[in-house]
């Protein structure tokens, strides 16, 4: 593809990002995938050049956007309940020290969502024994390591709490070191139960303040 102008190439990045985000509330598409959909109808091409596309971060505020003006109530709701249902599993999980990532952290979570967490302990097999001697059902499966580059896959255990689907990726205690810095865009990557806690009354209070 030629290049284009920043200011046209910006608007193209908000069409696909529109798009991807419409895929994502509607149908729980995840980011990826919603975004190769998204640049294949905008663009007509199977593999367009990296910076055509739209950063996560933008596809997110844009998901808030469409939830804002097609789901209100209803995913408001939603993302409550995860919410409670996730300080319910973390309080169960607390001797491996859980913390609350994805889109019920972030506030975008709808009916399609599943709770995500990341564990840490001496070894992944400690978490799989405490499960199933708690006759717990898993699946077994990967999942990239958060910090990316040369990092090995981490195991990842799914398994259904109160009718709700969690997804717990399973780290070692030393990867628990630069774990909390925030994103690129200064929100957060990750909580523990307390900063969930704080997180929903501060919500609450701003919606009480609209």
């Amino acid at each position: 593809m030629m290049p284009m102008p920043n200011d046209d190439l910006q608007t193209l990045r908000g069409r696909i990002a529109a798009i991807a985000a419409r895929m994502i509330a509607q149908d729980g598409a995840d980011y990826a995938t919603a975004k190769a959909k998204a640049a294949r109808q905008v663009l007509g091409v199977d593999r367009p050049s990296p910076n055509y596309l739209p950063d996560n971060i933008q596809v997110e505020d844009e998901v808030r956007r469409y939830q804002s003006l097609f789901q209100g109530p209803a995913q408001a709701a939603r993302l409550q309940a995860l919410r409670i249902a996730a300080l319910e599993v973390m309080a169960q999980l607390e001797e491996f020290r859980p913390y609350l990532t994805g889109a019920v952290l972030n506030g975008t979570a709808g009916e399609h969502d599943a709770i995500n967490l990341q564990l840490f302990a001496d070894s992944a097999k400690e978490v799989e024994i405490f499960l199933l001697n708690r006759n717990v059902d898993i699946d077994i499966s990967e999942t990239p390591h958060f910090k990316g580059g040369r990092h090995e896959p981490v195991e990842t255990v799914s398994f259904q709490w109160k009718k709700e689907t969690v997804h717990a990726e399973l780290y070692e205690m030393n990867d628990l070191r630069g774990a909390l810095k925030p994103r690129a865009d200064g929100r957060l990557q990750r909580v523990d139960a307390a900063g969930l806690r704080s997180l929903m009354i501060t919500d609450e209070t701003l919606e009480q303040d609209e």
